[in-house]
């Protein structure tokens, strides 16, 4: 089968296709226009987060059988309409999961101990120790909100150090956890975590799901981890939150209004330049689930699928 690929990707993908007997062409360049003419001509497809797979494009999509993303989130493509027209959709969390459990663990280590602004201060000559006093992960209670292949690798990276893990998730079954995991209500995990880590796919009903009534049904004041997408967080909401204190601190890897298609960020909001300027903020550009050693996994595990899907469909 014809087989095009639309973004940059480890050559495994390419690799494992053509071993399956398949032709493969790559075009980093196009347009969501310029694939309106061309996809007709294709069985199947990759992408990241490029291009929108929308209805209209799907209608456009005569022979199409398979999407791909090399990547665990799905919300660029409609995948109920793609499923409706008989059109596989697949994605790699596997290839990721590890990435992100030792980013979010590494950015909940940063953010206790200051690490990148005590790291900025010492390269301004400034010794400030006490100012600097770290926590402790041991003892803390850690709730993770979706307990999938990023939530479960957290989880998982956390068992060393002593600390309470409890999880929340509407979608799994009872029993699904690991047994050092409790799981939870989201009312119980309201009520008794010190940290809160945000594992969810973005979907209607996870937009804005940490909003100023989230936030406020939580007992305590809680530290914030987002690994998942920016539009979990409610920004003007977590700003507020943290003028008041009722968040102590948040690590975010990727923001509401970071613009995925070109890999870039929009900084002109008040309310995200406020949070830019909190010590108690820490940033990274979407790289939790961005290794050497995941552009590899990400690409084998798609390649694996896909290869699979079409010699069914071959069979």
């Amino acid at each position: 089968m014809k087989i095009l690929i639309t973004d940059n990707t480890h050559p495994a993908l390419q690799q494992t296709l053509e071993e399956g007997g398949h032709e493969v062409t790559i075009d980093t360049a196009v347009t969501y226009d310029s694939l309106l003419e061309q996809i007709k001509d294709f069985d199947a497809m990759v992408v990241r987060s490029k291009i929108i797979i929308d209805r209209n494009f799907l209608d456009h999509a005569r022979h199409l059988k398979c999407i791909g993303r090399v990547g665990a989130g799905m919300e660029t493509i409609d995948v109920e309409y793609a499923e409706s027209l008989g059109i596989a959709c697949i994605n790699s969390p596997e290839g990721n999961r590890d990435a992100v459990g030792e980013h979010a663990l590494g950015l909940l280590l940063s953010l206790f101990n200051h690490i990148a602004y005590a790291d900025q201060q010492v390269r301004q000559g400034i010794w400030h120790r006490e100012e600097n006093r770290g926590l402790e992960i041991k003892g803390k209670t850690i709730g993770i909100i979706g307990l999938g292949n990023m939530g479960r690798a957290f989880a998982q990276r956390l068992q060393g150090f002593e600390c309470r893990i409890i999880a929340y998730d509407k979608y799994k079954p009872a029993g699904h956890a690991p047994e050092y995991v409790e799981e939870i209500s989201l009312e119980q995990l309201q009520a008794e975590a010190d940290v809160v880590s945000f594992h969810v796919p973005l979907t209607e009903e996870t937009h804005y799901m940490l909003n100023h009534d989230f936030i406020h049904a939580f007992s305590k004041p809680f530290y914030l981890i987002n690994t998942s997408r920016g539009a979990v967080v409610k920004t003007a909401d977590l700003a507020e939150a943290i003028r008041e204190k009722q968040i102590l601190g948040a690590a975010l890897d990727v923001l509401e209004y970071e613009e995925m298609a070109k890999d870039s960020i929009d900084t002109t909001h008040p309310d995200l330049q406020y949070l830019l300027s909190c010590p108690n903020m820490l940033f990274t550009p979407h790289v939790g689930g961005w290794t050497v050693e995941s552009k590899y996994k990400l690409a084998y595990y798609l390649g694996r699928k896909m290869a699979d899907q079409l010699s069914g469909l071959m069979a």
